[in-house]
C-alpha cells in the first residue's frame, strides 16, 4: 500500500516522524511519503526510524498562491534536500507564516475572540512550521471551538473574514524549483472545493506546461464526481494519478492508507525524478 502524503510534528501533524514510521508499519503501508508543510526538518528522524519492508519517500507539501490569489498545495517528492535554491524557497515560505498568523490573530481579537501568538506557539511542536491547524488547536484549548475540523469549516476557512494569505511561490515557480532539485511534483487535492476557491482545468494545463508530473485524485476532501473529473484530466494530460491519506495523526480524521496510489502509477512517477532517492531500511 502506497501513501504519498503525510504530516508529522514538524508541521501540523501530531505524530513525530518516528511514530509515523511505526504507525505506517502497523497499517501495512509499503511506501510512505513524509510531506510536511514547507519543511524537510523531519527527514533525518524518519530515516533513522526506518526499518522492515517500508520504503520512505522524502518530500514536502509546498504552499503556493496563484497570481489571482488561489491557494494551491504542491507535493514535491524525491528532490535533493541539499539543493540551496529549494531550501531558500521553503525557508521564505515558512518565514512568511509568522506575520500572517499575527494578522489572523489580530482579526480574531477584533471580533472578541481573544487568542494570543504565545498560545498558538505553545501548541506547536518544537521546530514545527506554524500554520492554521495550530491556531485551531489554540482555539480548541480556549474552548472557542470543539475541533480542528470545526475551525476549517468556519472560522479558519479560506473564505472566512479571518483568513489571511501569506507570501508564497506561484505553483509554476514551485514546480520549476522541484524539477531543478531533481524531484517530481504532484498537485495536492486540487478540487477540494470546501477549502475555498479551486483551480479549473485551464489552470491545470498551465501547470502541466510548467512541468507538473501528477494529480492527487483520490483524497477524502474530493467527491466522487470531482475524482472522476480529475481522473479524466489526468488521462487527457498524461499525468500520473495518485491517491493519499493526507494523514495528520490525531489532528484530522484521515487514516493512514485510506487512499493509496497504484504501484504502476508510482513506478511512472518515481521514474520522472533525476535519480532514485527512495530510502530503504
Amino acid at each position: 500500500m502506497i501513501d504519498l502524503h503525510t504530516h508529522s510534528t514538524y508541521s501540523d501533524g501530531t505524530d513525530t516522524p518516528r511514530e509515523l514510521i511505526n504507525f505506517a508499519l502497523s497499517a501495512g503501508i509499503t511506501t510512505l511519503a513524509l510531506t510536511d508543510h514547507d519543511s524537510i526538518a523531519g527527514w533525518e528522524e524518519a530515516k533513522q526510524a526506518l526499518r522492515g519492508e517500508l520504503d520512505l519517500v522524502l518530500g514536502a507539501e509546498i504552499s503556493c498562491l496563484t497570481e489571482d490569489g488561489i491557494s494551491v498545495h504542491m507535493l514535491g517528492l524525491l528532490f535533493d534536500g541539499t539543493n540551496v535554491e529549494m531550501a531558500q524557497m521553503l525557508k521564505e515560505t515558512r518565514d512568511s507564516r509568522i506575520p500572517r498568523m499575527k494578522k489572523m490573530i489580530q482579526l480574531l481579537n477584533e471580533e472578541g475572540i481573544e487568542i494570543t501568538m504565545e498560545e498558538v506557539v505553545r501548541v506547536a511542536s518544537d521546530g514545527a512550521t506554524v500554520g492554521r491547524p495550530h491556531l485551531a488547536d489554540a482555539l480548541v484549548a480556549r474552548g472557542f471551538i470543539a475541533s480542528r475540523n470545526e475551525a476549517f469549516d468556519g472560522l479558519l476557512n479560506n473564505d472566512s473574514k479571518f483568513y489571511v494569505s501569506h507570501l508564497a511561490p506561484t505553483p509554476e515557480v514551485a514546480i520549476a524549483q522541484i524539477k531543478a532539485a531533481g524531484g517530481v511534483s504532484v498537485i495536492a487535492h486540487p478540487f477540494a472545493s470546501f477549502r475555498g476557491a479551486t483551480l479549473d482545468e485551464s489552470s491545470i494545463e498551465s501547470l502541466v506546461k510548467a512541468g507538473l508530473n501528477g494529480i492527487e485524485v483520490n483524497h477524502r476532501d474530493q467527491s466522487e464526481n470531482e475524482r472522476s473529473q480529475l481522473l479524466e484530466i489526468a488521462r487527457s494530460m498524461s499525468l500520473v494519478v495518485t491517491g493519499s491519506s493526507d494523514y495528520h495523526g490525531a489532528g484530522k480524521l484521515n487514516s493512514l492508507g485510506e487512499n493509496s496510489t497504484d504501484p504502476r502509477q508510482w513506478e511512472l512517477l518515481e521514474a520522472k525524478a533525476d535519480q532514485r532517492r527512495v530510502v530503504k531500511a
